[in-house]
């Protein structure tokens, strides 16, 4: 009668207890941010109310992946320390590989359990069980949850292991809590830091540069040149064909301690590749047929102050050996002559070519990647920053006004037409746009019609298969209009870059095209 009765009670404290426990580690979880905290109490929930001894929260190291235990209760410091495995080694191993849970009845029968920390010896003399479960957050593994429990003892393990369940659940919404917090506070740091240094920047200086815009993709590329400014570090401009890499390039040039030096701007897609080497380097009288006076390169005319090599991508391999030289050694040698001279050049490169690929292809040194990759610096695209798109409409109209004697204004309505295109040529497509509009409007202010029509004429060419991002090469004086790439193109392409022995320029001369039109359909067409 009386074990009936017992029979009969106990569930009722048992479900109790489970109830104290969700209920506490609930209010742990609003009561405090603090991660360590909370999980340890949830430990000690477990041990104090149940009886699941030892309880630790393993965790993978962000760099390493070596499992470590992160949380504790029941465990001394040395204990803490020797908890470490490697992913599938151990039972916490392979519950962390598996996803897994796995129970094991008798840790002394059982030859995986490694005992690496507690050892035996300071565990209790009976029958010892430890069960391990994966922490999950939305099917991944965040860690694992184990405990010890003695095997004998009045609890259902069914009990047990429903309550660690819900144990592991709690403490996966913990760590996720955690890291959110922790990702958000890392965001709004960088934010903050990012307005103090918009804020105690001077905006005027920002303006003289050119570069106009208050996006914070903007204002991380600005930052990274001017932490860079006052080193001699080689710093690498990535971004698409109309970002302003020679814009940011200048303002590197005019932030540094070189400013009042020479700033020379080289093309590396519009140098023939036969003359690469006089271009750069200089060379001296007598030193080819022609070569009546000598004359200094690029590298001279820039020395003590800055050489931007633009398009670097467009650069011929035994160039770029010389070049590799020059950057590592400091010297030049014009052609022709027969002694080094020192240079002290801060080199700035730039493209709109995945390099990384070109070096896969056998088109770009890796050497020289390495070399000119020490500080790259990504330009967000007008895409990237739809919200600065009104000040550069406003600031390039200002400019066209000036440069030809007009007064035009725009409406509010065409701006916000402005501000909704995607801009796939970027800062270059929106100036040429402006000035269009600008000079044909019939008034003096630009209506949304006007816009309107600009904008779908954009989007037909668009669409046509050539990039709106080089309108500017459509010129008047012989040069043909941009026309839809056609593979028919091909033939007449590689008919004359073989009459003018690969040079492009020539090519291109003979075609009727620009040079950056005619690199723009070898591309498209994939001419080798």
């Amino acid at each position: 009668m009386l074990d009936a009765v017992i029979n009969r009670t106990e569930p009722e404290t048992l479900v109790d207890e489970e109830l104290l426990v969700i209920r506490e580690a609930s209010a742990l979880m609003g009561k405090s941010p603090d991660q360590h905290y909370v999980i340890r109490e949830i430990l000690h929930l477990l041990s104090e109310l149940l009886g699941l001894n030892r309880g630790r929260v393993v965790l993978p190291d962000p760099e390493s992946g070596v499992l470590r235990i992160a949380h504790a209760y029941g465990l001394s410091q040395t204990e803490i320390k020797r908890g470490q495995f490697l992913p599938g080694e151990g039972i916490t191993g392979r519950v962390m590989q598996s996803g897994q849970m796995m129970i094991i009845q008798d840790i002394d029968s059982e030859p995986v359990f490694l005992f690496r920390t507690v050892a035996r010896e300071q565990l209790p003399h009976e029958t010892v069980s430890y069960i391990a479960l994966p922490i999950e957050q939305g099917g991944k593994v965040l860690g694992v949850l184990g405990v010890h429990r003695l095997r004998d003892r009045p609890r259902p393990l069914a009990r047990d292991l429903q309550m660690l369940k819900i144990a592991a659940t709690l403490i996966a919404q913990v760590i996720m809590l955690n890291r959110y917090i922790q990702e958000r506070t890392a965001r709004l740091e960088s934010e903050n830091r990012e307005l103090k240094w918009a804020l105690n920047k001077n905006p005027s200086s920002l303006g003289s540069f050119g570069i106009v815009g208050e996006s914070m993709p903007l204002r991380r590329a600005l930052k990274q040149i001017e932490q860079v400014a006052q080193t001699d570090a080689t710093v690498l401009l990535l971004g698409e064909s109309g970002t302003g890499k020679e814009l940011f390039a200048r303002a590197l040039h005019l932030s540094s301690a070189r400013r009042d030096f020479p700033f020379i701007k080289v093309n590396c897609g519009a140098i023939p590749e036969n003359l690469f080497e006089s271009e750069l380097f200089g060379y001296e009288k007598g030193a080819f047929t022609g070569a009546t006076t000598s004359r200094p390169g690029y590298f001279e005319q820039a020395n003590n102050g800055t050489l931007f090599l633009d398009e670097i991508g467009d650069m011929p391999l035994a160039m770029q050996v010389k070049l590799l030289r020059v950057l590592q050694e400091n010297t030049i040698q014009r052609v022709g002559a027969r002694r080094e001279s020192a240079i002290n050049v801060r080199i700035v490169t730039a493209t709109n070519q995945d390099l990384q690929q070109l070096v896969s292809r056998g088109k770009f040194r890796l050497d020289l990647f390495y070399r000119i990759n020490v500080i790259p610096v990504r330009l967000p695209t007008l895409q990237e920053r739809p919200e600065d798109v009104r000040h550069l409409v406003r600031y390039y109209l200002n400019q066209i006004n000036q440069s030809y004697q007009r007064n035009v204004n725009i409406a509010p309505d065409a701006l916000e037409q402005l501000a909704a295109y995607s801009w796939p040529g970027n800062v270059r497509q929106l100036r040429n746009v402006l000035e269009r509009l600008a000079l044909l409007s019939e008034n003096r202010l630009i209506s949304a019609a006007e816009a309107a029509a600009v904008i779908a004429s954009e989007t037909v060419n668009d669409s046509a298969g050539y990039p709106a991002t080089e309108m500017e090469d459509a010129l008047p004086g012989g040069l043909r209009a941009y026309q839809p790439v056609q593979s028919s193109d091909r033939a007449g392409i590689i008919q004359a870059l073989a009459m003018c022995s690969g040079n492009k320029s020539r090519a291109a001369q003979q075609l009727g095209m620009t040079l950056r039109q005619l690199n723009y359909r070898i591309q498209r067409l994939g001419i080798t």
